[in-house]
Order: C-alpha cells, then sequence, then structure tokens
C-alpha cells in the first residue's frame, strides 16, 4: 500500500513521499517519473527517526522520498544488500543510481544525490 503525500516546508513543497513495500517497491519505482530517494528505516533506530523527522524539509535534487520500514519488508532488504540504517538509495525513472554513503546534511546529502545521478544506472534489485 502507498501513502502519498505532499510534504510542506522548506523548499520541498514539490516532493511527495511513499510509503513502500515489499508488494509493491518494484512497481513504484520503475513506474515514478524523475529522482526518488530511497530510504530504508526501522522504528527502533534513532538515526532513522531523526531522518524522517528531516529529510522532508530539506530542498533535495529529487522528486520523491520512497521511505521502506526495514522491520516489515525482508524481501526489498535482502535485495538490495542493507546491513545498516538508515540506508538511501538514489531511483531515477525506474534505475537504481547507486546508494549512498553520506553525513544526513541537506548539503552533502543534495551534493551526493547529484553524484550519483551522474553516474551509469543499473537494473533495480
Amino acid at each position: 500500500m502507498i501513502v502519498c503525500c505532499l510534504v510542506k516546508g522548506g523548499g520541498a513543497d514539490r516532493v511527495k513521499a511513499f510509503e513502500l513495500t515489499d508488494f509493491d517497491i518494484d512497481q513504484q519505482l520503475l513506474t515514478l517519473p524523475g529522482a526518488s530517494l530511497l530510504v530504508f528505516t526501522s522504528v527502533g533506530c534513532s538515526s532513522c527517526r531523526w531522518a524522517r523527522q528531516q529529510l522532508p524539509g530539506w530542498d533535495l535534487p529529487v522528486e520523491h522520498l520512497c521511505w521502506v520500514d526495514a522491520g516489515h519488508n525482508g524481501g526489498a532488504v535482502a535485495r538490495y544488500g542493507i546491513f545498516h540504517l538508515p540506508a538511501l538509495f538514489v531511483v531515477c525513472e525506474g534505475q537504481l543510481h547507486g546508494a549512498l554513503q553520506v553525513r544526513l546534511n541537506p548539503s552533502d546529502l543534495s551534493d551526493a544525490i547529484n553524484e550519483a545521478l551522474k553516474q551509469l544506472p543499473e537494473e533495480l534489485p
């Protein structure tokens, strides 16, 4: 099930947020237009809770924030090779542009997303 909402605040009024699951992650990522930041989180992870609060308000170079609860979506966790949380990936036009290993602040994350979008894309896992 997808929950879609317009995120308000900062410069992020244009960003839509989605909750993805094992059942719809592939379909949604293949059909979403533009760039998406795919974020795996968990309720018990304090860094994840902080990211869920902060990222929607940041002016990032993406059209979508796609959240996946790692605790309830083991299939997606296995396919994406998640070993730590939060885990971030850039997807654009249904293709994977890579995992992001970056400090979570607006400037560094924006730079990392822009760099990832310059890389040759791969198929989704």
